[in-house]
């Protein structure tokens, strides 16, 4: 389901960061759009494959991020487990990129030039 194309803004302050991919923004539980993150440890389901590196900086990057401003939401759709899928920005500056750029995550399921 593709979603109307509004943008959500919400304060920094009200943003909490669950993973590398993944935050609580304007009520919702949002997907970054067109990455995937490396999994906290224990959290990388049997049998799945997950992207490799180190959870814990890659959500320390994105709360970096996040705490750079408001954040903006441009909903793209839901996903399997009902979070919605968004392109997330600070300041203008689009978060899946900016977490691919610093090596903490990788492009997946969808092209990352969607957020642009």
């Amino acid at each position: 389901m593709i979603l109307a194309a509004a943008l959500l803004t919400c304060a920094a302050a009200t943003v909490s960061v669950v993973d590398g991919d993944t935050i609580h923004a304007c009520g919702e539980r949002v997907r970054l759009a067109a990455i995937d993150a490396p999994e906290l440890p224990g959290h990388c389901n049997r049998g799945r494959v997950c992207t490799p590196g180190d959870g814990w900086a890659s959500k320390a990057n994105l709360t970096r991020l996040i705490s750079r401003g408001g954040v903006t939401l441009r909903p793209l759709d839901r996903d399997h487990y009902g979070r919605l899928v968004a392109c997330v920005s600070v300041n203008g500056r689009d978060l899946s990129h900016a977490q691919v750029a610093a090596g903490l995550a990788v492009e997946r399921y969808r092209p990352l030039s969607d957020c642009r």
